[in-house]
């Protein structure tokens, strides 16, 4: 009975974890940020990552909104580079769910045994998408953000997963020194 008092609790959590992204960043700690105000994407690696055109260029809109809303600017003579490298792993997620042992009916009349038991499997895709930021004159890495999470392949909810990864990222640069 405990065990069907806490599903909700673990359906919930199962479900929003589906949704979360899950970010990191690492940077050069001798780089003033502050001298960067332009960027362009690196043709060059971006043409090396291997998804379809049509999520490169959503990553790419996404990262110009969120760049734009910094206050950066999109140049021909950069002070940034900006590339990304996706790579993505199919996840198996098996549940199960036991009644537990107690007195009841079976098929041959009363007494102590097992209750049922059930289980379910699924497969979700985890991708994780990598935005480096480069220095355009040195061609040195100075910011690099990850984001880790269950990818979708419905069409409608893409865009919005893609602009919640890149958003995600992002927000962590430029980092706060501390």
């Amino acid at each position: 009975m405990k065990a069907i008092k806490y599903l909700p609790i673990l359906l919930l959590l199962v479900i929003s974890s589906c949704s979360s992204v899950r970010v990191a960043s690492d940077f050069d700690n001798r780089t003033d940020f502050s001298q960067y105000k332009t960027y362009a994407f690196h043709k060059d690696g971006i043409d090396k990552v291997e998804i379809s055109d049509l999520d490169k260029r959503r990553i790419l809109r996404a990262i110009d909104d969120q760049m734009t809303a910094k206050g950066f600017t999109k140049s021909d003579n950069p002070d940034m580079l900006v590339n990304i490298f996706t790579k993505s792993s199919e996840q198996v997620n098996v549940s199960q769910f036991n009644a537990g042992y107690g007195w009841g009916y079976g098929g041959w009349g009363y007494g102590w045994g097992w209750g049922p038991s059930y289980s379910t499997v699924s497969t979700t895709t985890e991708g994780t998408l990598y935005i480096d930021l480069i220095d355009a004159r040195k061609k040195e890495l100075i910011w690099q953000g990850i984001g880790t999470g269950v990818l979708t392949r419905d069409r409608e909810r893409k865009e919005e997963r893609i602009n919640e990864f890149v958003s995600k990222i992002l927000m962590q640069f430029p980092p706060q020194k501390k």
